[in-house]
């Protein structure tokens, strides 16, 4: 008998629509990692990716029952900390389909860390988990051994004679090393995981993908940005650089990964963390192709050649808005005239630029918006996300909708980027459709300037220019009748 089974959700056509072949399946390091960490403790694991392997809430149970563990644990996170909330619905699905095989279910997770109480009401439960997971789930599995009082599991919502009941939290982690260690990723289909196109630019026909963390939590707080929701604070902690640099190694040898994602919501940030962890890969020479997320007010120009030199060939940076006002609005609190030339700073020493935009902040407008479009365009970079705001649970955003009472979408699913019924927040000045709408004009404008066509054919080839063209070909169905239904719906 199995001690617990986790399983990561997902419905890429729910989520993604037709764009699901464009973007990534990422291995679930999170749930890899705790799996890891139990079994180093002795207990018995398994792991069930029902989201890369396609399998509908029904044959998930299904596959759990067969392994009857003692607890499962459905982990609810993502490509981006967004990507929880969005895959809540499928959650919600599985866990419907385990209480039906009457299996002691669990959720973690940062949507259910910022809505506990709400997805224990909401969901097919019986344990649903605040903060880390780590030790709540040791410490059920202690009680399920009966070497531990139920009242004395910590971070924990549950019911108890049918009333709603919620043990104190653990304080948080603070040795990463042995709490995120190596992750089970023999535990992973790992032959079925593949990168984001945009990173495979370079080689398309390689899109193998591996996904770690160096580093949890985020020190900044911008009102948009869910990140913190399981650890109720601002802040970051770090695993070690050769932990880091072993676990990739792995990925790299045994499992012939190319594509490597640091998943941090800001990697380049201490340089004392992250060049270390950029020496020992020159050390290693394990030619990976990396991505990591950066701050235009963190990059330093001198660190750049030795990152490209490591394999860092994509860096992520949330530009987000080209007016300074509508970004304090946000919390976003950059005074840089200097974008264009760290964007130049990064691409001269070969590296690529993914910038993130968004549209519909609280002060945004026709111009302001406008404004961001026409910088985007200037910047020209290799690849660009164009985002309209939603109000994610965890965020400032979101207690403010509530407190506002602001229209949000009425399934967790439609909290997609891509979801047809996605319903973004409204602004100062616009309705949620016009946000929507500009968003979608947006993401049209940049992918067909001749201008971004010119660079992709010259950065990399005509194949890649080719793929451009099918992927703005794919049509992204947004059903504004029924949207409209609900932005006039005044119950």
């Amino acid at each position: 008998m199995l001690d617990i089974v986790f399983i990561n959700p997902g419905d890429k056509k729910e989520i993604y629509q037709d764009l699901k072949d464009l973007s990534a399946y990422e291995p679930p390091f999170l749930i890899a990692s705790f799996a890891s960490f139990l079994r180093n403790k002795g207990y018995k694991v398994a792991i069930i990716d029902s989201n890369v392997e396609n399998l509908s809430p029904k044959e998930t149970a299904e596959k759990v029952k067969e392994l009857n563990p003692k607890l499962v644990a459905v982990i609810v996170y993502g490509n981006q900390p967004s990507a929880s909330t969005q895959t809540m619905t499928i959650a919600g699905k599985i866990c419907t389909e385990l209480k039906k095989e009457n299996l002691l279910v669990s959720i973690g997770g940062l949507h259910p860390s910022a809505l506990p109480e709400k997805t224990l009401i909401e969901e097919d439960v019986d344990f649903a988990i605040e903060g880390e997971e780590q030790i709540p789930l040791i410490e059920l599995l202690e009680y399920l051994n009966k070497k531990r009082e139920l009242k004395d599991v910590r971070g924990i919502w549950y019911y108890e004679d049918k009333k709603i009941k919620n043990n104190s939290k653990p304080p948080l982690i603070s040795n990463l090393d042995e709490y995120l260690p190596i992750a089970a990723w023999d535990l992973l289909p790992m032959e079925k995981y593949k990168a984001h196109n945009w990173h495979c630019f370079d080689n398309l026909d390689n899109r193998s993908y591996g996904a770690i963390y160096t580093s949890l939590g985020c020190p900044y707080r911008c009102s948009f940005c869910c990140i913190n929701a399981p650890f109720g604070k601002p802040g970051i902690r770090y695993r070690s650089p050769e932990l880091i640099v072993k676990e990739l190694e792995i990925l790299a040898t045994k499992y012939k990964v190319k594509n490597i994602k640091i998943i941090d919501e800001m990697f380049v940030l201490d340089e004392r963390h992250y060049m270390k962890i950029v020496d020992l890969l020159i050390e290693k020479n394990l030619n990976l192709n990396i991505w990591a997320y950066a701050r235009v007010d963190t990059i330093k120009k001198e660190t750049l050649k030795k990152m490209k030199k490591a394999g860092f060939n994509w860096l992520c940076l949330g530009i987000e808005s080209a007016s300074e006002f509508v970004r304090d609005g946000a919390k976003k609190k950059l005074r840089f005239k200097d974008i264009e030339q760290v964007v130049k700073d990064i691409r001269n020493e070969g590296i690529r630029v993914l910038a993130n935009y968004i549209f519909g902040l609280w002060d945004d407008n026709f111009e302001t918006m406008e404004e961001t479009l026409n910088f985007a365009k200037k910047l020209n970079t290799e690849f660009a996300n164009f985002y309209s705001v939603m109000a994610y649970p965890g965020s400032e955003l979101y207690n403010f909708a509530i407190k506002n009472n602001l229209k949000l979408p009425k399934k967790w699913s439609d909290y997609s980027q891509h979801s047809p019924y996605q319903i973004p927040l409204a602004t100062k000045y616009l309705s949620p459709i016009e946000v929507l709408k500009f968003r979608n004009y947006g993401w049209k404008c940049y992918f067909e300037n001749p201008k971004y066509h010119k660079m992709i054919e010259e950065t990399f080839s005509d194949k890649v220019l080719e793929h451009i063209y099918y992927m703005t070909n794919k049509k992204l169905f947004r059903d504004y009748e029924y949207i409209k239904k609900e932005l006039n719906d005044k119950r």
